[in-house]
């Protein structure tokens, strides 16, 4: 071989050419595959394991700029004043689906409510749900289909006919005794899938003789003390409306609500004695030794709801009272100044997104507190203050989410629980 010369390439050989087509195949095999896997994905659902989950959260639809808010956006809204909104709306429709209430006909004129006395003053909460539940979908003629049963007494109208606490007491035992001896039903449970509903002091005293009605069945009360037997996991607060309200529902109004803070009733309480003694003479807070008439005065009392941004709201002789219901009505920030009160609705609603929640103590500092609340925070109260008007409103009949369904929606929670 000559110097300098480029040598020849060595001839090809057949195991080169066989490798290099394996390798060929091998990638347009990876880019085929790669293809279908991605038109795959694009047009195939993903597999039922994935989608059915057990918790999976409601999807919500866009709004679009040209449509009506669809019931998840309306929901959606009115999400914060909850402490679960998704368990209250899924619970809620399941209820209005299912839940049926068996009223037992029977009973002595006295303490079988046909038909309220009036709807008015400090009972008319008990009254409306008398006559909304004979209104509402609620009722079953059926007692097999029921899951709850109505006991209606009503020691407001005994009370009414003159008959004292004493007989009163009687008469409700011989009733529920009687329930007891003729139906099936009381037995079963020893009572805990009843329940009975009465307002104010009235009731509590009328019944608190009935050891067997008042530990066993549910008790819907105006008087969530647990100085007077009130158990939370059981029974259920009633909110205490006096109806009908003198003026419209308080709403954006918050310009003219330059009052730091009001309250005007009778000293039937300590903490009512010790506002008074402490704050009457303030320039800030406008506090009355009196009560202001509802009925005179050009509406003078429910007038200073309108330019008051907090209500004061201090237990009277019970713990109740109409005042927060009347401060949400008109748009004031209600200030609950108790060492215990059972609010109605609490499980459901969350009463710091539209209150203030102090307790007895708390009333020497009351101005400072109050004073302390930045504007941007009292302007969050009142918004949500407004949302949530339509739970404390009742109607004839009733309406979706108002106070009578409200309450059911609390009887259909402690009825999961009765086990039998």
């Amino acid at each position: 071989m000559s110097v300098g010369k480029p040598s020849s390439a060595p001839p090809s050989s057949p195991m080169f050419s066989l490798r290099g087509s394996l390798i060929t195949l091998a990638v347009f095999t990876l880019l085929s595959l790669a293809y279908f896997s991605l038109n795959f994905s694009v047009s195939s659902p993903p597999p039922p394991s994935v989608t059915a989950t057990v918790d999976r959260p409601v999807v919500r639809q866009e709004k679009t700029s040209d449509s009506n808010p669809s019931p998840e956006e309306e929901e959606e809204e009115f999400s914060d004043i909850y402490h679960s909104p998704e368990v209250f709306w899924l619970n809620y429709a399941e209820m209005e689906r299912k839940f049926k209430v068996y009223i037992y006909p029977d009973g002595d004129p006295n303490t079988f409510y046909q038909t309220p006395r009036k709807l008015t003053g400090k009972y008319s909460s008990e009254g409306y749900f008398f006559q909304n539940i004979r209104e509402g979908r609620f009722r079953t003629e059926d007692p097999d289909q029921a899951q709850l049963f109505f006991i209606p007494i009503s020691c407001h109208k005994m009370r009414g006919k003159g008959t004292s606490y004493e007989n009163m007491t009687i008469i409700v035992q011989n009733y529920v005794e009687s329930l007891i001896a003729k139906y099936p039903y009381w037995n079963r449970t020893l009572g805990a899938d009843h329940f009975f509903v009465t307002c104010h002091d009235v009731g509590v005293r009328a019944t608190e003789g009935l050891p067997l009605l008042v530990k066993n069945s549910i008790r819907v009360v105006c008087s969530p003390s647990y100085d007077v037997g009130f158990i939370p996991h059981k029974d259920v607060a009633l909110p205490q409306v006096l109806q009908p309200f003198a003026l419209p529902a308080g709403g954006n109004d918050v310009e003219n609500r330059t009052t730091l803070g009001f309250w005007a009733g009778h000293r039937n309480s300590k903490i009512r004695v010790i506002l008074a003694r402490v704050w009457e003479n303030d320039t800030e807070l406008y506090i009355l030794n009196n009560r202001i008439n509802r009925a005179e005065g050009n509406l003078l009392y429910q007038k200073k709801f309108y330019t008051t941004k907090f209500c004061i709201c201090p237990g009277g002789s019970q713990v109740n009272s109409a005042r927060p219901m009347d401060s949400i009505h008109y748009g004031c920030i209600p200030v609950i100044l108790s060492n215990y009160y059972d609010l109605p609705f609490n499980d459901i609603l969350d009463w710091r997104k539209f209150s203030v929640i102090l307790t007895e103590k708390d009333v020497y500092q009351l101005k400072q507190i109050l004073k302390a609340i930045p504007y941007s925070e009292f302007l969050t109260l009142h918004k949500n203050l407004v949302k949530v008007q339509k739970h404390f409103q009742w109607n004839s009949p009733p309406i979706k989410y108002d106070a009578f369904h409200m309450v059911m929606y609390d009887l259909w929670l402690r009825h999961h629980v009765i086990k039998y």
